[in-house]
């Protein structure tokens, strides 16, 4: 069995909904389909909840009967018989009375998140009725009776394992079924999330659970480029990378893919192949366990950073300094992206982020912080092990550049650099012309 992932903009509409259920139908072997909302659906919830959370029903109440309007829309277009575009009205019509019911009072994060399931709920129950009426063996299956996370909302795999295979056998005997992307189930047994980009997440934690033969994630690109097709020209889609290089790129901005996606994937060696909606005789980016030797596969770069020096104060012990520093970027839930370090100072690069100040006037019992914002962080990702010398390639690309860091050898398959934002653009092209 096959996992096939579509996201938003694949059934953003009932023609895009019709040639997905093409796509499936072409198949012609069982397959678990995994939804994500809507295009534009998730934002409208977001904005919904926002509005609740506010005290502001009416505000709220106006965008539900504008997104209500439009589905119903979507409803008389897509199911031409009396029966089911009828069965579907009713469906949504019981939906969004449900989105109106939380505006009645005090508003929670658990409430908001019953919310934000509805976009999913609403696709998949539209493209499976959509198969029903067309005679197709389709099954809706509910994510929220097999996917759960646990305490530390991590996904909680054994259960996502023997649930999934308790749903399957209850429902066996279907060509296709059909589920929902980015929902689950919490330790408490709340409706809760897989964080946006969950629809990736959700196929790969379903692909290992099975175990699938290959997870397919379908978008509106050919697959992973080797460069920013908005920034660099003439990019090509990469045909095979490992699991590793996928996770590098997907991290430090490749947005094809969600970075969480490659690991329940990469930890059951199924394979990954990421397809085009728009023309699905693309042969796409097969993501495997093999790294290529030698190779130098992808550019991508991450906007949005900030570079953060920090001098010790001489009456710091230097492993003190160290250990305090990272305590307390640990304290205010900052990722680190890159570090450089000496004795007696540190270069830190991270996403920008409200916490700055508050984190500056923490650092300063320990040292003098200079700070440098409107950074990018650029990442050639492939081969590097030392023997085969790939380096030297990417720094005598971006020669008469400033390069603020550079991070090399702590992973085996990227080089990093943190550069200023106004250069980021020249950099990538500079690297595409050389190493591609």
């Amino acid at each position: 069995m096959k996992i096939m992932k579509f996201g938003g903009t694949s059934v953003g509409s009932p023609d895009r909904i019709k040639d997905v259920a093409r796509l499936l139908c072409e198949a012609n072997e069982p397959l678990l389909v995994v939804l994500s909302a809507m295009s534009g659906t998730t934002n409208a919830l977001v904005e919904i909840s926002k509005h609740y959370y506010e005290g502001e029903t009416a505000q709220a109440h106006s965008i539900i009967d504008g997104l209500e309007e439009k589905y119903l829309a979507h409803m008389t277009e897509l199911f031409h018989t009396a029966e089911y575009q009828e069965k579907l009205s009713r469906f949504a019509q019981e939906r969004f009375e449900f989105i109106k019911s939380f505006g009645n009072g005090y508003f929670a994060s658990y409430e908001e998140k019953q919310i934000l399931a509805q976009g999913e709920i609403l696709s998949t129950t539209m493209m499976a009725n959509y198969l029903l009426e067309n005679h197709v063996n389709a099954q809706l299956l509910d994510a929220l009776e097999f996917v759960f996370t646990d305490k530390n909302q991590e996904p909680d795999m054994p259960m996502i394992t023997n649930r999934l295979a308790s749903v399957m056998e209850r429902h066996k005997g279907a060509q296709i079924y059909i589920t929902q992307g980015y929902i689950c189930r919490n330790a408490f047994g709340e409706t809760d999330n897989l964080r946006r980009g969950g629809s990736d997440y959700t196929a790969s934690l379903l692909g290992a659970a099975l175990p699938a033969d290959e997870i397919q994630i379908w978008t509106d690109i050919d697959g992973i480029h080797n460069n920013d097709p908005r920034c660099v020209e003439k990019t090509s889609a990469i045909r095979k990378i490992s699991f590793s290089e996928a996770a590098e790129l997907a991290y430090f901005g490749a947005k094809i893919l969600h970075p969480t996606c490659v690991l329940p994937a990469k930890k059951a060696n199924i394979p990954i192949r990421l397809k085009y909606t728009m023309d699905p005789k693309a042969e796409g980016t097969l993501i495997v366990g093999d790294i290529e030797r030698g190779k130098i596969q992808a550019v991508a770069a991450k906007d949005n950073m900030t570079v953060l020096n920090i001098r010790s104060k001489r009456n710091v012990a230097p492993n003190l300094f160290l250990k305090k520093t990272l305590e307390i970027f640990e304290c205010y839930d900052i990722t680190i992206d890159m570090m450089s370090t000496s004795e007696v100072s540190l270069a830190i690069c991270f996403e920008s982020n409200t916490h700055l100040q508050d984190l500056e006037r923490a650092l300063e019992q320990y040292g003098q912080t200079t700070v440098e914002n409107n950074m990018s962080v650029v990442c050639v990702v492939g081969d590097f092990s030392c023997e085969n010398g790939k380096y030297h390639s990417v720094l005598s690309a971006v020669k008469g550049h400033t390069i603020k860091m550079i991070s090399y050898g702590g992973s085996p398959f990227n080089i990093s650099m943190a550069v200023k934002t106004n250069e980021k653009i020249a950099i990538l092209q500079l690297l595409s012309q050389h190493l591609f």
